[in-house]
């Protein structure tokens, strides 16, 4: 699959360079945040990216100096005004929290600035999480008498830990990016200076190792922690897989000839 760059007037820009995948949000003037389209859109580039074997890892970020404010609240009058309008809303919002959860490679959030609401969610359903140390974090839902979504409440109970969790959804509160390290939230705090070439290593690591291993691991830990019978199963069908492979014996092969291994996904 050949993946386009976006025109830069896009709300949405997909990127792919090397097996990586950035998807970025480029409504900078409005922090970033999402529309109703914006969302469905997200759904499918992220599916999109993911299905395609030649993706190794994909990014989420946003245009400028922000990652996202979450949901555009300009179009809740009209697109999310109650009943069976907002759950449609919220059907969406879920479908790309699922997108990213489900998809096989491992997703980063790469995250400046505010990161709130559905940005949020969308930064916790991730695998990994890095931000600069002036990132602001917030699920303000109650202040505006909503409530999150189960699916996506599950990603941040296991990304930020119950207690944490608890707190967010109760209080509306902010916490910096030093109190989303301390709860386990972030990876790392990375300063501006190198929060890109940060980014670009931890994804050109992923892609340059195993994609079947990858792959394999990603669904595993999504086993460990849901304990679902088909999680394991799959996880366990994908690590099977890798027994076989072709990316094992050119592992194996490299190791004893002291080389860096090329692998093919097979």
């Amino acid at each position: 699959m050949e993946i386009q760059v976006a025109m830069e007037n896009e709300t949405l820009i997909t990127d792919s360079d090397g097996g990586v995948v950035t998807i970025t949000f480029n409504r900078p003037e409005k922090k970033n945040a999402i529309t109703h389209a914006m969302w469905r859109q997200l759904a499918t580039r992220v599916a999109t990216a993911a299905d395609d074997r030649a993706t190794r890892a994909i990014v989420i970020t946003g245009q400028g100096g922000d990652f996202s404010a979450g949901a555009d609240i300009g179009e809740f009058a009209s697109l999310r005004s109650g009943g069976d309008d907002a759950r449609a809303y919220e059907a969406a919002n879920s479908a790309a929290f699922a997108a990213i959860r489900r998809a096989a490679v491992p997703v980063i959030a790469a995250i400046r600035g505010v990161c709130f609401g559905g940005g949020f969610g969308i930064a916790a359903a991730c695998d990994l999480r890095v931000a600069t140390p002036d990132a602001q974090f917030a699920v303000p839902a109650a202040r505006l008498g909503l409530a999150y979504p189960h699916d996506a409440m599950g990603d941040i109970v296991e990304a930020l830990g119950p207690q944490a969790a608890r707190y967010l959804a109760f209080t509306a509160a902010r916490i910096d990016a030093a109190a989303a390290l301390a709860a386990g939230f972030l990876l790392e705090i990375v300063e501006p200076s190198r929060f890109d070439e940060r980014i670009t290593e931890i994804a050109r690591s992923i892609a340059g190792n195993a994609p079947l291993s990858v792959r394999a691991s990603k669904a595993a830990v999504r086993a460990a922690l849901s304990g679902a019978a088909d999680d394991i199963e799959h996880a366990r069908v994908l690590g099977d897989a890798t027994f076989d492979s072709l990316d094992y014996a050119e592992g194996r092969s490299a190791f004893m000839e002291k080389r860096r291994p090329l692998f093919e996904g097979r």
